[in-house]
């Protein structure tokens, strides 16, 4: 994974979209048009060579946690933190990731979009390479 990563020609961001009531108090034709501009604004996207993908997701699923890998229903966050989707762009800087965030249709309703670079390692993994492996872990503990 990591030479994959390595081989990217630009940085990759991922637009993470937080809230998944924005249409509640809309009507069926402010909805179809606001999704008419979402869908526009992805082809353009993919159409400008900038979009690797993007999905929505379900509003449930499924949480594994523990060392006992318990399974349970979820996720249970407020539905406005709810990540409804995601797109995966490879652009040059966190600035143009920004400027593309900012045109999401769905903001003026309460979406927000959270940009995130995607690391080329982990960042624990990176963390080993400056310092030796019984300090990095004491790192990760505090």
């Amino acid at each position: 994974m990591n030479a994959q990563h390595s081989a990217q020609a630009a940085p990759h961001y991922l637009l993470l979209f937080r809230g998944t009531d924005w249409h509640l108090d809309m009507s069926p034709d402010e909805i179809a048009a606001t999704m008419g501009s979402w869908n526009a604004w992805f082809d353009g996207l993919g159409a400008a060579g900038k979009l690797v993908g993007g999905n929505p997701l379900e509003n449930r699923g499924k949480i594994v946690t523990g060392a006992a890998r318990t399974v349970a229903d979820g996720p249970f966050a407020e539905s406005k933190e709810s990540i409804g989707g995601y797109f995966l762009l490879r652009v040059d800087t966190m600035d143009e990731a920004l400027e593309i965030a900012k045109n999401c249709p769905a903001l003026p309703y309460g979406i927000e979009v959270e940009v995130r670079p995607v690391a080329p390692r982990c960042p624990v993994d990176r963390m080993l390479d400056d310092v030796a492996p019984e300090a990095a872990l004491e790192g990760v503990k505090a």
